[in-house]
């Protein structure tokens, strides 16, 4: 299958030297919450100003939490439903297309009207932004069509998550858990000729990353990650900071992002 490839081991070091050593670069946005749980943006947030020379990372919140937290600066307030959920999909779509890349990372409430608001805003936008954690279910549903014709998405999910998405645009190849790892790379091959959406998916202890219809597999113990581990969000960061300095090397870049 000349769509796949398998890597044990980082293939891509020098896209490392592309991030910047001296001058920051770039500015990205963390986008989540609701009004009990604040705690993963923030953490992630965090995590990506620390370890990446970025000019800037906003954390984009509900603003039923500014009485709770500190006055700092790259905090942004958006409005908010009774319940503590964003309910302007034009305030997110502009929270998006204000930077340089997002990650919508979770902690967001699980509703009909905050699923309608995100799917309207990812579909408004253009901008690189990566979708994981709960974020994904939240808008897995009806208008999955159109966010996955959305250009420059990154879906990172399990796949389980993936499975759901598949039922959710009835496509005809069937994505199931007990498939062999070689038939899962089939349906994402299949799936990202379809659709321009980037895959990142985790199935039966293996990595998989696809586009344009390419597979890369990274066995897991081969990286600097675990089953739990890869969902605390520091892989999502790593993942934006490679893919933002080098635009046009997502497999390269996701790849290379994997490993220490």
């Amino acid at each position: 299958m000349e769509y796949l490839e398998k890597i044990t081991k980082n293939p891509y070091k020098d896209l490392f030297w592309n991030i910047p050593s001296e001058q920051k670069k770039g500015v990205a946005s963390v986008i989540g919450g609701n009004g009990q749980n604040f705690k993963t943006p923030m953490k992630t947030a965090e995590f990506l100003a620390g370890e990446f020379p970025l000019k800037e990372v906003k954390v984009v919140l509900p603003d039923v939490l500014k009485p709770k937290l500190p006055p700092l600066g790259n905090l942004v307030f958006l409005k908010t439903t009774d319940t503590g959920s964003f309910s302007e999909a034009d305030e997110i779509r502009a929270a998006i297309d204000n930077v340089d890349f997002s990650l919508i990372v979770g902690d967001l409430s699980k509703n009909a009207i905050t699923a309608k608001i995100f799917g309207k805003a990812l579909t408004a936008s253009n901008k690189p932004l990566l979708l994981t954690r709960d974020a994904i279910d939240l808008v897995t549903g009806e208008g999955m069509d159109k966010i996955l014709m959305r250009e420059n998405l990154t879906i990172y999910g399990s796949i389980l998550q993936w499975q759901k998405i598949f039922k959710s645009v009835l496509y005809p190849k069937i994505l199931q858990p007990s498939q062999s790892l070689v038939q899962v790379a089939e349906a994402f091959h299949k799936f990202t000729l379809s659709y321009p959406v980037q895959v990142v998916a985790f199935h039966d202890g293996q990595m998989l990353i696809a586009k344009n219809g390419k597979v890369a597999v990274v066995p897991l113990v081969q990286t600097a990650y675990s089953p739990l581990t890869i969902w605390s969000g520091e892989l999502a960061c790593k993942i934006l900071a490679l893919n933002l300095y080098n635009p046009d090397k997502f497999i390269e870049a996701t790849v290379a992002a994997m490993f220490k």
